[in-house]
């Protein structure tokens, strides 16, 4: 864990970062998700006819709806219920892939061991005690609740013209320099001034001219 983040890598190389949801959001999740499933039980209740068989029914819907729905929205979209949706939140295995029916099953069925001795007692606890915010039948399954990554918008291409460095960068440093311009924005011109300083060893310049040479590098690294 780094900066409350989970730093994985895949079989292929892939790095992956997940930010585990802490029991707030998820209870608000929680909460979105009954409200909405007590409203379509009052309407399937009404729409139900009176007497034996209709209360058997109801049951039977019931207990259907209350174990299905997060099971069905887990594996079938995306990790997520309406709830976990509107908190923008998902549900993956602890290797960051997809949870699957056998994990989804596993960590809605053991919502009772959570829920036990009083209202979600042992699940929150053992989510404040667990670094990863999981409850038991996360722990138990396998899997994680992680804040759901917008993707990024693609920064702008640097406006310059492109100038080849005065030797080859490793793909880090081409890194670090793209990144220095994306950022500008956000960086008072002082800075960038005293950044430019400091790279004379590469620009072989000082000041605002070193961060244009800087700048004419980066509009090199993506033609």
């Amino acid at each position: 864990m780094l900066d409350g983040r989970l730093s994985l890598v895949t079989p292929e190389g892939v790095r992956l970062l997940l930010t585990p949801a802490g029991p707030y959001k998820r209870a608000i999740a929680w909460l979105l998700d009954f409200l909405l499933w007590g409203t379509v039980m009052l309407i399937v209740k009404l729409i139900l006819p009176d007497g034996r068989l209709g209360s058997g029914i109801f049951l039977i819907v019931l207990f259907v709806t209350y174990w299905g729905y997060p099971i069905i929205c887990e594996v079938y979209f995306g990790g997520r219920t309406v709830g976990k949706r509107v908190a923008g939140l998902e549900v993956v295995r602890a290797d960051g892939l997809p949870v699957g029916w056998r994990e989804s099953i596993l960590r809605n069925l053991l919502l009772v061991a959570d829920f036990m001795p009083m209202f979600y007692m042992t699940g929150l606890l053992c989510m404040i005690f667990d670094t990863r915010f999981r409850r038991a039948g996360d722990i138990v399954a396998g899997t994680l609740v992680v804040y759901r990554e917008q993707a990024r918008t693609r920064a702008a291409a640097v406006d310059a013209a492109p100038i080849a460095p005065p030797f080859a960068l490793t793909a880090d440093q081409q890194r670090t320099l793209a990144d220095l311009f994306e950022r500008e924005s956000h960086l008072p011109v002082d800075r960038m001034v005293e950044l430019g300083t400091i790279a004379e060893p590469l620009t072989g310049l000082q000041g605002m001219e070193s961060v244009e040479r800087m700048r004419a590098y980066v509009a090199g690294f993506s033609r």
